[in-house]
């Protein structure tokens, strides 16, 4: 049986050391399973926390998270933050993260981890398991021509358009360029009625994480009028995380085009896998197969009252009559 260690900020050396090597005996590393998810700015109000499991010397697993007042999250429902060695047996691991978790989670109310794969272990610590949607993930593997051929046929004929139209691709030149996009951004923010972050947290973002983000801007006639952000660990996954344009150029179809170059890259520097970020019809039509995604919940409060309201919300939805077509 492993032992568990939790950290609150970047590791020593030697357990950063220990974390990297675990990471190359993972299916897939992601960025937020990496020692530099303690350098993401925008999370350090909310108490990120990082759990290795242990054995003898060498770590064998590992799960992130962060503190939202009476909650403990770790992960999303289109982002696992756990991963294990691929070498050896997870139950150990597994439950040597899952006592580490409940450590650090003390006063917590509700405790929920999402996961690629099934972690049996956590039921018997009173967590419920639900499968959710999942993400499109490609297979970057392939080479990039066969992801492409893939595509839908209305999404390789935009990315043709945009071609002809001259839309240029790149990356940011200077900050000043990174202030266009955050307009661009807010702007988008405010037609979806959401609060966008501090320009100051998008810049320090933008500075802090340049070896494990790629930002791409869409050019019409030298005009920045989209962007797309996606964040990755090196070899391993990457993942689109945002896009963001202006609505008078969609005519000019970049966002298939910034999609296109960011998958097209992640290709030629040999990553492994693509992560969409979700499963609507936007990102199926970029090919791939939906990868299931498993979230396990601990209800601490007083009658179980987030487990009573989901329970509602599914009988709601059988009963539901079925619309006709």
């Amino acid at each position: 049986m492993g032992s568990h260690l939790i950290l609150h900020d970047f590791p020593s050396p030697g357990v950063e050391a220990a974390w990297r090597d675990f990471l190359e005996r993972v299916d897939i590393p992601a960025h937020y399973n990496s020692p530099e998810f303690f350098r993401e700015p925008h999370l350090r109000a909310n108490r990120p926390f990082a759990v290795l499991a242990l054995q003898k010397e060498r770590v064998a697993g590992v799960l992130t998270g962060i503190h939202e007042g009476d909650q403990v999250s770790c992960g999303t429902d289109t982002r696992p933050q756990i991963c294990l060695d691929k070498t050896i047996d997870l139950a150990p691991p597994v439950e040597a993260l899952v006592q580490g978790l409940l450590a650090e989670a003390t006063s917590a109310r509700l405790l929920t981890v999402y996961s690629w794969t099934l972690l049996d272990p956590f039921l018997r610590y009173g967590f419920r398991f639900r499968p959710m949607e999942g993400v499109v993930v490609l297979d970057l593997t392939q080479g990039k021509e066969r992801v492409l051929k893939q595509f839908d046929t209305n999404r390789r004929r935009n990315i043709r358009l945009s071609i002809q139209r001259n839309v240029e691709v790149s990356e940011p030149k200077n900050e000043e360029e990174v202030a266009i996009l955050y307009e661009i951004y807010k702007d988008w923010c405010k037609r979806k009625n959401r609060s966008p972050i501090p320009y100051e947290m998008e810049l320090a973002i933008s500075r802090s994480t340049r070896a494990n983000r790629k930002t791409l801007l869409a050019r019409v006639e030298g005009k920045v009028v989209a962007g797309t952000v996606i964040r990755f660990f090196t070899g391993g996954l990457v993942e689109y995380s945002r896009n963001n344009s202006l609505p008078e150029y969609l005519k000019f179809r970049p966002n298939d085009l910034l999609q296109w170059k960011a998958i097209e890259w992640a290709c030629d520097e040999g990553f492994l896998r693509y992560s969409m970020g979700g499963s609507s019809p936007f990102h199926l039509k970029f090919g791939g197969q939906i990868v299931p995604i498993f979230r396990y919940r601990l209800d601490r409060t007083w009658l179980r009252r987030h487990d009573l309201r989901e329970a509602i919300l599914d009988v709601g939805r059988r009963l539901r009559p079925k619309q006709r077509h």
